[in-house]
């Protein structure tokens, strides 16, 4: 069992790389714990308003209007936001290209801090392996001294290999996670680009019917 004399002779003697290693893996996790979290959130609730909008044939404005109220944050709500803020009267086919956009908006925000979770499994490794490094010239330079036990060799060495092995550790663990994370990414742009098609075939007949500028109109009404 490691004490925290241990612990800080071995980072010591791996030039601070286990100091390193402590935060990588706090980072990682606060990361990965996050954003399990909001995508799980993201993914449950887009799945509550896509499945409330796929039992209708037409757009209930009530409804957006409550999603929007109960779910301000939800990134699907933003590309129904977008929709209802297009002219309808005018250019209807350009409510397509209107939604791309809100959907590449909302893109940053989905995956975001993923690309650091990615470095970090790239550089933990790499960091424990120039630990490991560090900690064998240590670990071999008392080979100089006259009367080194060699169990003090030894044991130089297999400490000096904990730096690898936390880098492993935290590359491991932070790829399960990166690669589950980046998963529930692609399921919900999947769900938005759903959502641009739903709402679209849903809006046509409003747009038909001369209903368009109703539904604009309300929807500035309550948000200016």
């Amino acid at each position: 069992m490691m004490d925290m004399h241990t612990i800080s002779h071995v980072a010591q003697d791996s030039g601070g790389i286990i100091y390193i290693m402590m935060v990588l893996l706090l980072v990682s996790m606060t990361i990965a714990i996050e954003r399990s979290w909001y995508l799980w959130r993201a993914f449950a609730l887009g799945k509550k308003v896509m499945d409330q909008l796929e039992a209708a044939q037409l757009i209930e404005h009530r409804e957006l209007v409550h999603f929007g109220e109960s779910f301000p944050d939800l990134p699907h709500v933003k590309v129904l936001s977008a929709a209802l803020q297009h002219d309808l009267d005018h250019d209807f086919e350009r409510i397509s290209d209107k939604l791309e956009e809100s959907i590449m908006r909302e893109a940053p925000g989905v995956d975001r801090h993923l690309w650091v979770l990615d470095t970090i499994v790239t550089m933990a490794p790499l960091l424990g392996l120039l630990g490991t490094i560090i900690g064998m010239f240590n670990a071999f330079q008392v080979l100089g001294d006259p009367g080194t036990a060699p169990t003090k060799v030894t044991g130089g060495v297999a400490e000096a290999l904990l730096a690898t092995a936390s880098g492993l550790f935290i590359a491991i663990l932070g790829l399960f996670f990166f690669n589950a994370l980046s998963n529930r990414v692609r399921v919900i742009m999947h769900q938005l680009e759903t959502l641009k098609v739903m709402l679209v075939n849903r809006m046509y007949p409003h747009y038909q019917g001369g209903e368009g500028r109703g539904v604009v109109s309300e929807l500035r009404t309550r948000t200016a």
